[in-house]
């Protein structure tokens, strides 16, 4: 899933809106099909999936940095050793959420996958709560206990509580608070972050292959080439991330991003046929009420922003008028006296 967007530009022309939606829906819907990838490396196990993925995923940001040629930011975040552990723990983190993820499709948890990223918007906003003290409005309190509910119910329905879907969300809203004050780029903090996972992961390679477990050479070349296009899935859908951010107001991103869970769980329930009895249906639909309810709130405030800043911009153009009108009528007057 993506990092915290870079605010986006308030004069896209129709065109650039109808590009950075293009890619919106690029990025949510590569990142929603993901359940339909993993399952083709097999007999790859989670781990050499996660490894390659790791490894493969630098190539191929080094090969689109050097393509646009954006390398001035690495120098200054070198001389930022606490900035620089940040992203470090980032890595940790999101390295933790990758594995999660491909491990619970490879074993036929796609659905639950799919409940972790509904789940995370509200895991954000308890963490946004406890970390940085933020104070929620009451539909948003509302929101945070029907979620709560749905938990509850989920847990029923399952026999024990939907540790897949809670991991993939701590995970994932742990990464995106950490993302948020390390304040790079998508293409940067990915460059930064698999840089970190790099060494790791290729030790691991080596071990499985050292071991005779590794299945890079040992499944022909057409499974190999998907190994290798673990990087590639990973860094387009977050490039396209990037191209829409700048052109779409945050209020459409923040829709968009539901896509991804969408596709999910349809792939869940109508490619990988998992069972999805009474309970769990209602507590999808506690989640989706939840979210529902943080939407719309969303949007309300949104709307309110806008009205509050048209309004002070026209109290600004009315003051700056009479302030223009002002010495104009005092230089008539003094001519004419």
């Amino acid at each position: 899933m993506p990092p915290t967007p870079p605010s986006p530009s308030s004069s896209s022309s129709p065109s650039e809106s109808r590009a950075g939606l293009l890619y919106g829906v690029a990025a949510y819907g590569i990142w929603g099909l993901f359940p339909l990838y993993w399952p083709l490396l097999e007999p790859a196990g989670s781990i050499e999936i996660l490894a390659h993925r790791m490894v493969w995923s630098l190539v191929t940001v080094a090969a689109a940095l050097v393509v646009t040629r954006r390398w001035q930011w690495i120098r200054p975040l070198l001389r930022q050793p606490k900035r620089l552990g940040m992203a470090a723990i980032g890595a940790v983190v999101i390295s933790a959420n990758w594995w999660v993820y491909i491990w619970a499709v490879n074993s036929g948890h796609v659905v639950e996958t799919s409940l972790g990223y509904f789940i995370n918007p509200l895991a954000t906003i308890a963490l946004g709560v406890l970390v940085m003290r933020e104070r929620l409005r009451a539909a948003q309190w509302a929101a945070v206990g029907v979620g709560l509910a749905a938990v509850v119910v989920l847990a029923a329905g399952y026999g024990k509580p939907p540790w897949i879907a809670l991991a993939i969300a701590a995970t994932f809203s742990t990464y995106s608070l950490v993302k948020k004050k390390v304040g790079l780029g998508g293409l940067e903090s990915m460059a930064v972050e698999t840089a970190v996972q790099f060494f790791p992961a290729l030790a691991v390679l080596i071990f499985l292959g050292a071991r005779g477990h590794s299945t890079f050479a040992s499944e022909g070349s057409g499974h190999a080439l998907l190994l290798l296009g673990t990087g590639v899935i990973t860094a387009v859908p977050l490039i396209s991330f990037g191209a829409a951010a700048v052109r779409l107001p945050l209020s459409v991103l923040g829709m968009l991003q539901y896509l991804a869970p969408v596709f999910q769980f349809a792939l869940g329930l109508l490619v990988f046929n998992e069972e999805m009895p009474a309970e769990r249906w209602a507590g999808f639909a506690l989640v989706w009420l939840a979210l529902a309810m943080l939407t719309w709130d969303a949007l309300r405030t949104a709307r309110h922003a806008r009205v509050e800043l048209e309004a002070a911009r026209r109290l600004a153009a009315t003051g700056n008028t009479e302030n223009t009108i002002a010495p104009q009528a005092t230089e008539t007057t003094v001519q004419g006296g």
